[in-house]
């Protein structure tokens, strides 16, 4: 696969002034298309009633057609899109791509369009939630979903196993990965269940393990992103503890085995709360509470997507005004029913509350708004994609029993050093 970050700077390049001039040269009504990773059926009826009340008071725009793609290879997908001359006008991005969109010339600028944009209310957009998608003081994507990784827990296969529920381990202050661990392993004992799983991973998925290895300190490169961080004390200690528990205390489903915690197959989860609406028939007890610590203590990882004009869309003009449509206060409120916003008078319990009926008050709170500020955004880098495969493959002979977790964690770094580097 060709490079990513050369893919959309080359692709970027020409219309960069197309784009700046503030004007497409179309005649008569256009139709825009924007990109996702959702198919969801909910999803898209919310985007199709934001696209129809903005159609209703937008003659210039005659359609606007949503185009999902599976998420699997969604970013590679696009960048095809890019370069083969069938880019859309806008794309839903995911946050280990952010670097490569926003620092290759790929996205339109937004400040100026938001910002002028009557009612939009800039200044309400949270710094923290904006970092990752700017380059010096200018806005290229606008994050439409900044939403912290929590615990989806079974109360009842706790119970099953004669385990304390999570509001007593919270309370006990024994909420910890170990303590979490010692309980999975418990259930699985006594269920035949699984304990905790970390959704998404499926052993290929290797980011959404920043939500276990964050908890250590750890990270996958330096803040510069040129020294890796996988051979680190804190990162062996992390992966070596997750080893442990898969094939020592199977206390997590291993390699080839799968679990559907809303289901009912788990007693532990780490995921998103949009993932809160698959337990709306669920036939037994459940909680929503936040990561648990690790030895560096309590933390939050993000999970963020973004919502930007390409370069070399057709209409980039068009697809601007309908941007700061879609995520003006009213819009981000409907958004808020599925992607936390990003907006600092949305961030309260009321708000995402209305949208998220199945979670209390006190789940919101702990869970999602107090760890916005402090989280960290899962890994990205540029040339993700490349480095993408190479950590994953250079993972693959960690996941067996007698690994040496160490000693692949070095060849990892000796994989992806040279790509850092670029």
């Amino acid at each position: 696969m060709k490079h990513a970050r050369i893919l959309l700077a080359a692709a970027a390049a020409a219309p960069l002034a197309l784009a700046a001039c503030g004007g497409g040269g179309d005649e008569g009504p256009v139709t825009l298309r924007m990109t996702t990773w959702s198919a969801s059926e909910d999803h898209l009826a919310m985007l199709n009633e934001i696209a129809d009340a903005y159609l209703a008071e937008h003659d210039e725009v005659e359609a606007i057609e949503f185009d999902p793609l599976p998420f699997e290879g969604y970013t590679s997908t696009l960048t095809t899109q890019i370069a083969g001359d069938n880019a859309p006008d806008l794309a839903w991005i995911l946050e280990s791509a952010a670097p490569d969109f926003v620092t290759s010339g790929a996205l339109v600028p937004l400040g100026e369009t938001l910002a002028g944009t009557e009612g939009y209310e800039y200044d309400d957009l949270v710094p923290a939630a904006t970092e990752l998608w700017r380059e010096g003081d200018e806005l290229y994507a606008y994050p439409f979903s900044t939403s912290p990784f929590g615990v989806f827990v079974n109360e009842d296969l706790l119970a099953e196993a004669g385990q304390p529920t999570s509001a007593e381990l919270i309370a006990s202050g024994e909420w910890t990965w170990e303590r979490v661990v010692e309980a999975g392993a418990a259930v699985h004992a006594a269920t035949g269940t699984d304990g905790m799983v970390i959704r998404d991973f499926d052993y290929s998925g290797w980011d959404n393990l920043s939500t276990l290895w964050t908890g250590w300190g750890a990270q996958a490169w330096s803040e510069d992103g040129k020294e890796c961080g996988f051979d680190d004390t804190e990162m062996a200690e992390a992966l070596a503890f997750m080893h442990d528990a898969v094939f020592e205390q199977e206390a997590m489903p291993g390699p080839g085995t799968t679990a559907d915690f809303f289901a009912g197959e788990a007693a532990f989860t780490v995921t998103q709360i949009s993932r809160a609406g698959l337990l709306a028939e669920a036939d037994f007890g459940w909680d929503l509470v936040p990561l648990p610590a690790g030895p560096a203590g309590e933390y939050s990882v993000i999970g963020q997507a973004g919502l930007g004009v390409l370069t070399v869309a057709p209409h980039p003009v068009e697809a601007a005004d309908f941007l700061a449509y879609m995520t003006n206060p009213e819009n981000s409120a409907k958004l808020a029913q599925y992607f936390p916003p990003p907006r600092e008078s949305q961030l309260t319990a009321e708000v995402l509350g209305q949208a998220n009926p199945l979670l209390t008050p006190e789940q919101l709170q702990t869970v999602v708004i107090d760890r916005i500020d402090a989280g960290v955004v899962k890994p990205g880098h540029t040339g993700q994609a490349q480095l993408d495969q190479a950590v994953r493959a250079a993972l693959d002979p960690l996941w067996t029993p007698d690994a040496d977790v160490a000693g692949v964690l070095a060849d990892l770094c000796t994989a992806v050093d040279p790509l850092l580097a670029q």
